[in-house]
């Protein structure tokens, strides 16, 4: 199959784009510099120029292959200030995408997060039979579920805190904020729970549903269940070597910042219809036990040691 790939330079591509290669697919990815190029094809496919704000050139790129894998979002600010734009160019993107897929029977795989499901007011354990009606990325989800009924093989994959190399998802801010403050601090009890999975695990995940998932698929990128929040601070706590304390929720936004919706998220997520329906069963670590790894707490030569309250 010939597979068109969005964001196959970035974290989740360097996972996605070895993995549907090694299966026999060949794969072009979009790629929006000279550097995106060059990951491009480090990673064996071929680098296709643009960017998810070229709608009619994500459509003709579509058209072109045999199925679409999206993992492309374009969030440029590290302070998330740009959010509610990468919304809503992903959003612009799936439908473009769509459009060009409708009535092909051809697969388009799209990535949404679990925690969106979170911050959209759903409490409880997320299955992947779970929904809102409208939210941050869940209308993207929406759409694409919805392509179901226009002729397109759709799928959504909802991507928890992922992790594995030089990358925790969000632990890697706790880290930064805690080296920053002298104090690895959590919101209340700490309770709030992170659905977890190793980059290792995703690629396969995405393949999959390319493959064979079912038009209309809700599926979860999930190994753990739920990590506890204060579990993950004790950690950096430990390995920082600066105390770990709880915050209530006023002093929680002015400590974390932009990370304060993150950390006071509950999102208890199951992945166990995916596993049953896809075959797909994760093996990498877990990610207390890649937060362990001194190496996410080495400092380049230079740089400052952690604060001291």
């Amino acid at each position: 199959m010939h597979v068109f790939v969005t964001g196959a330079s970035g974290y989740i591509g360097s996972a996605v784009v070895p993995e549907l290669i090694a299966a026999g697919h060949t794969v072009t990815g979009l790629a929006r510099s000279d550097r995106a190029a060059a990951a491009v094809a480090a990673l064996g496919a071929t680098a296709r120029r643009g960017d998810l704000a070229d709608l009619p050139g994500l459509a003709a790129a579509a058209r072109e292959a045999d199925g679409v894998v999206h993992l492309g979002f374009a969030r440029d600010d590290p302070g998330w200030g740009d959010l509610a734009a990468a919304v809503a160019a992903d959003l612009r993107a799936v439908d473009a995408l769509g459009a060009a897929l409708t009535g092909t029977g051809k697969p388009l795989v799209t990535t949404g997060a679990t925690l969106s499901l979170a911050l959209a007011g759903f409490r409880g354990e997320l299955t992947e039979h779970d929904t809102r009606p409208a939210g941050m990325r869940v209308d993207a989800e929406n759409a694409v579920v919805a392509l179901a009924g226009r002729g397109v093989r759709s799928a959504v994959v909802r991507l928890p805190n992922v992790h594995g190399g030089s990358r925790l998802g969000f632990a890697s801010g706790l880290i930064a904020v805690a080296r920053a403050t002298g104090v690895a601090h959590y919101l209340g009890d700490g309770a709030q729970r992170w659905p977890s999975v190793h980059i290792g695990d995703v690629g396969g995940l995405y393949r999959r549903a390319l493959e064979s998932a079912p038009a209309g698929s809700r599926l979860h990128a999930v190994a753990e269940e739920g990590v506890g929040v204060r579990a993950v601070s004790e950690v950096i706590g430990r390995r920082l070597g600066v105390p770990v304390a709880p915050l209530d929720a006023d002093a929680a936004r002015r400590h974390f910042g932009h990370l304060a919706m993150f950390v006071g998220a509950d999102n208890p997520t199951s992945s166990r219809s995916t596993r049953a329906a896809l075959d797909w069963t994760p093996g990498g670590p877990g990610l207390l036990d890649d937060l362990d790894d001194p190496a996410h707490y080495a400092l380049p030569a230079g740089a400052p040691a952690v604060a001291r309250p």
